[in-house]
């Protein structure tokens, strides 16, 4: 196997298969949840919104995948920093069946000088995610925060108040994961010492084989060689799959809804 088929088998492994759309269905889930049982492997999750939980459970316990994770959004997108209505959505995705939670940083309220809020905010929905053993992941918007400094803040912020992961964006925003934010954010586990705890998602924009091996390379350099399996790393993609099978030698039918 070649090492771009390597890498491409390795970044399947690796992704949180993803629809958030407004004009998502139960159809569009189910059809989802099909695609993250592909040819060569499974994909470590789909990411849905909370009220299609139900149906991709049952999807993926009927297609003889139980072990894809369900991970779901909340908070979403615009990250308000209403710390009330953020942990009841997470709590109402942790009923709904979620194994893992990508909640909103309160990023504008970061940018405009409180970052005490964001904090609470996210210890909050950590504390509900522990008690019932759901993981949680932290979008920071980096392409809304733009500045290394408030980007390398919210990394740090999160991790204090107990994110199991740290998440460049939600897909929602004109730009989305970046080489160079990945590299601020993984730099920022490196540098906590947190790398056994803390796992990093860049979500949207990686479209190719060749964009996740970037990626990969860039936690390698950072985090060590071994460090990106499945509970320190994940990629938050859509249309990545089809150019992974197709790189794989695999056709696909899969999204093209360009997360």
């Amino acid at each position: 196997m070649t090492d771009i088929k390597q890498q491409a088998l390795r970044t399947l492994k690796l992704m949180d298969l993803t629809t958030l759309n407004e004009d998502d269905t139960d159809e569009k889930v189910i059809a989802l949840c099909h695609q993250a049982k592909s040819p060569v492997g499974n994909t470590a999750a789909i990411c849905i919104y909370p009220r299609f939980i139900p149906i991709a459970r049952k999807t993926l316990r009927e297609q003889g995948t139980p072990d894809v994770r369900i991970a779901t959004v909340t908070n979403f997108p615009h990250g308000n920093d209403d710390i009330e209505i953020a942990l009841a959505e997470t709590r109402a995705a942790i009923a709904y069946g979620a194994d893992e939670v990508d909640v909103v940083f309160p990023y504008r309220a970061l940018m405009a000088g409180n970052a005490q809020v964001g904090f609470d905010l996210v210890k909050a929905c950590k504390t509900a995610c522990a008690e019932a053993d759901v993981l949680l992941k932290v979008i920071i918007e980096t392409g809304e925060l733009k500045q290394e400094a408030l980007i390398r803040q919210a990394s740090e912020i999160a991790i204090d108040a107990g994110a199991d992961f740290i998440k460049t964006s939600t897909g929602k925003v004109p730009v989305n994961a970046t080489p160079e934010v990945a590299q601020i954010m993984m730099s920022v586990i490196r540098d906590k010492g947190v790398k056994a705890q803390v796992g990093f998602k860049p979500a949207g924009g990686v479209r190719t084989a060749e964009d996740a091996a970037i990626y990969l390379q860039l936690a390698e350099d950072t985090l060590g060689a071994d460090w990106a399996d499945a509970r320190h790393f994940r990629f938050g993609a859509s249309s990545l799959l089809a150019n992974l099978l197709n790189t794989l030698g695999h056709s696909s039918d899969t999204s093209k809804s360009g997360y």
